[in-house]
């Protein structure tokens, strides 16, 4: 019989006291052992969660709007956050731009900032500040090499650094050495850029975002090495040997807001009265101080970093000035900048001759969304503008290539439905294997001298092996003439422009569906009318080193443009061309110039294009290439592939011995991009990374470092106790609510035995 029934009260009473007494001091012990076990277990639970790996998953659009993530060890911390401001003065035929990067750091650790950035193709980069509370640090143009090691020891010495290095001549990377806790740091950078003029319409550029390149996978041939030394050797071939260095992390726009908030000002003074001012992809307000000033500035005062800016205007008078020619003098030598737009060419009375036209469309995985309607609304439209005495074939391209005729065939209406019907099945999927499908547009197979022959490339230009695509062109070319069609709001500028010249063409961007008859129109302007052909350059008086070289066609509505260093400024240039079967010139006298802004910067930078272009042609052996390059780069203070900007704050901020953290930030999907597209689809499974930029020709993801930031999904430090703890501490509650009810109700018996 239970020491707890009633019946038992006059048995043992001695013994009884002493049982109840023993259990309700063991109780009480209980009690408090399992209060503080409650306690101790809450207290632990915010760090428990966190480092467990059975710890939940957080959405990043559960963390407080624009704020970014970067994983460390497993650790997850909050990123540097970047602000950019571009600041932009156009100056007649040049502009001026400086773009000021905010690096803020709002951890609790020094760290390190790496950031890959868009870049005009045609900018010289030649200035660099860094400003740190109230100093500012000026860069230096240096050897790339001496200036990384400059960077890296004052890295070591805890010094604040700043390099600027370009990757190509479009895509710059900035590191920013030794940011501490709190500490915000400016970077400005400053370049000179020639304004693009077309026909009426003058415009500018500029990137805001590098899209994410299509990488080929290396070709890698291994052997053994036999251990008394007589083996063979390794090599390795890579078509992209910087394949990290062009690929930043890339945030998924489903599951990340945007981040890189941007401001834009332009002031605009086009050295004539202006007329229409327009911007093409983002919502401006402008002012007009006079007739030939404005002042453009964003209407929401910042955008996301996610699409190119582009900025057109017209003169008020129907037509522009057919001629432009400045100066600048800079030590002892003077520099010269010409415009000259050839007459129309309908005043030719030849007739434009048959052509063979082989269009390409790229229908890669980067060209998902928006693209691939651009791209196919172009082609379709170029379809129909042929003529029946043309020929024409359609390539498409991703990891794979079809043909679609076996050669070009007539374009008559049956050919041409059955092309329309093929571009109109196309959708974006795969890799960007360019190279075979230029290859295929290059191969000559007709022969036929009395034709023109033209090829239409439509692209994003989403590629890292652009190396590959000029050997290309320049081998096979021939007669073909390349005109790159850039599809999308972020191309590859530096591709389309470099294989247009390479291709003796010339480059139309399509930025919108909008776009697509007016820029069409104009490419086929140029299609069919004949190029002004035979130009070439003289001075009078003066001795003259002349960009380019040699002279391109120009087509209509182009203007030639040549940049000169001389050695006195006097006499006239005579340009000399046909137009058409008619002999055309145009004669200026030097004295009558205006004065110019960057001259000296702009000719150095094209004298360095042509270094590129010879070198890639053969023409320059790499040696005297680079060294060519170095000299110009190093004389006029310009960064190249040879030459990077370096500035060193001489004081030291970090304190000996304290670590430093690489912060890698990432960047946005360029607008329109379908991220799926681009890196495949989301798995079902959390948390995952973010695949390659694209999948290799194999379908699968190529092998890459890990990109912070940049997962679907990442594990956080959750700071709330979890559901599934609060439920054990809840039963542990009501367990010791359960003795204390019995123990209280023994009382009377405790009493009683007293």
């Amino acid at each position: 019989m239970s020491i707890y029934d009633e019946t038992d009260n006059d048995e043992h009473p001695m013994l009884r006291k002493l049982i109840n007494l023993g259990l309700f001091l063991l109780a009480q012990g209980v009690a408090v052992i399992l209060i503080a076990f409650v306690a101790l277990l809450v207290s632990f639970v915010p760090s428990w969660s966190a480092t467990s790996e059975q710890a939940g998953l957080l959405q990043p659009g559960e963390a407080r709007s624009g704020t970014l993530f970067l994983k460390d060890d497993g650790a997850t911390t909050e990123a540097l956050r970047l602000g950019i401001d571009v600041d932009i003065t156009v100056s007649g035929p040049t502009l001026r731009a400086r773009v000021t990067q905010v690096f803020r750091n709002p951890t609790k650790n020094w760290v390190e900032a790496t950031y890959v950035y868009p870049m005009a193709t045609n900018g010289a980069v030649d200035t660099l500040k860094m400003v740190v509370g109230d100093r500012v640090i000026v860069g230096d143009i240096k050897e790339r090499q001496q200036a990384r090691v400059i960077y890296e020891q004052a890295r070591r010495d805890g010094q604040k650094a700043a390099l600027t290095e370009q990757e190509r001549p479009n895509i710059f990377t900035n590191s920013v050495a030794n940011i501490g806790p709190g500490e915000t740091v400016l970077v400005q950078i400053e370049y000179q850029e020639p304004v693009h003029q077309s026909g009426n319409e003058y415009s500018l550029r500029v990137p805001l975002v590098v899209g994410p390149r299509y990488n080929p996978a290396p070709i890698v041939q291994s052997v053994d090495f036999r251990p008394d030394g007589s083996g063979w050797g390794a090599a390795k071939t890579d078509p992209v040997p910087d394949r990290d260095r062009i690929s930043p992390p890339v945030l998924d726009p489903a599951k990340n807001p945007p981040v890189n908030p941007t401001s834009i000002t332009v002031r605009l003074q086009g050295g004539f009265a202006l007329g229409e001012v327009k911007s093409h992809h983002h919502a401006v307000k402008i002012e007009s101080p006079d007739n030939a000033t404005r002042i453009v500035r964003l209407a929401d005062d910042t955008v996301p970093a996610d699409r190119d800016f582009e900025l057109t205007w017209k003169p008020a008078a129907e037509k522009a000035p057919s001629v432009g020619l400045f100066r600048e003098h800079v030590g002892d030598a003077d520099y010269l900048l010409a415009f000259v737009t050839p007459p129309s060419i309908e005043q030719a009375t030849q007739k434009p001759l048959p052509r063979e036209v082989v269009f390409v469309i790229d229908n890669s995985g980067s060209m998902g969304g928006t693209s691939i309607i651009q791209a196919k609304a172009s082609l379709n439209y170029a379809l129909a503008r042929l003529q029946p005495n043309d020929r024409f074939n359609v390539i498409r391209f991703d990891d794979t290539m079809d043909v679609l005729f076996t050669t070009s065939v007539p374009a008559d209406i049956e050919h041409v439905r059955q092309a329309t019907a093929f571009v109109d099945a196309l959708q974006a999927r795969g890799g960007t294997e360019m190279v075979p499908a230029m290859r295929a547009a290059l191969t000559d197979s007709l022969g036929d001298t009395s034709m023109v022959r033209q090829v239409v490339f439509l692209t994003d230009g989403a590629i890292g092996n652009e190396q590959q695509l000029f050997e290309t062109i320049t081998a096979m070319r021939g007669r073909s003439r390349i005109f790159m069609v850039g599809i999308g709001s972020a191309p590859n500028t530096y591709l389309m422009t470099r294989a247009s010249e390479l291709g003796r063409g010339a480059f139309t961007h399509i930025g919108s569906v909008e776009q697509v008859e007016e820029r069409m129109r104009s490419l086929f302007a140029k299609l069919e009318n004949p190029a002004v052909t035979g130009l070439s350059a003289r001075f009078s008086d003066a001795s003259a080193d002349i960009t380019p070289a040699i002279i391109p066609d120009v087509y209509r509505d182009e203007p030639l443009v040549l940049a000169a260093k001389l050695d006195k400024l006097s006499g006239s240039l005579e340009i000399k061309g046909r137009v058409g079967d008619r002999p055309w010139s145009v004669t200026l006298p030097l004295q009558n110039a205006a004065e110019g802004k960057g001259l000296s910067k702009l000719w150095a930078n094209r004298k360095i294009g042509d270094a590129e272009v010879a070198r890639t042609m053969h023409q320059m052996n790499p040696e005297d290439a680079d060294k060519a390059i170095l000299r110009l780069a190093l004389e006029h203070q310009i960064v190249t592939r040879l030459t990077s900007l370096v500035a060193v704050d001489k004081t030291p901020g970090r304190p000996e011995g304290e670590p430093l953290k690489l912060s890698e930030l990432p960047i946005n999907l360029p607008s329109g991009w379908d991220f799926e597209k681009v890196f495949g689809e989301r798995p079902q499974q959390v948390p995952t990374q973010l695949r390659e930029r694209h999948a290799d020709a194999s379908g699968q993801p190529a092998a890459r470092r890990p990109t912070p930031a940049a997962a679907d999904t990442i594990r956080l430090p959750k700071t709330a106790t979890s559901a599934e703890l609060k439920m054990i501490a809840g039963l542990i509650v009501l367990l010791l609510s359960l003795v204390l009810f019995v123990f209280n109700r023994r009382q009377p018996l405790l009493t009683d035995a007293g």
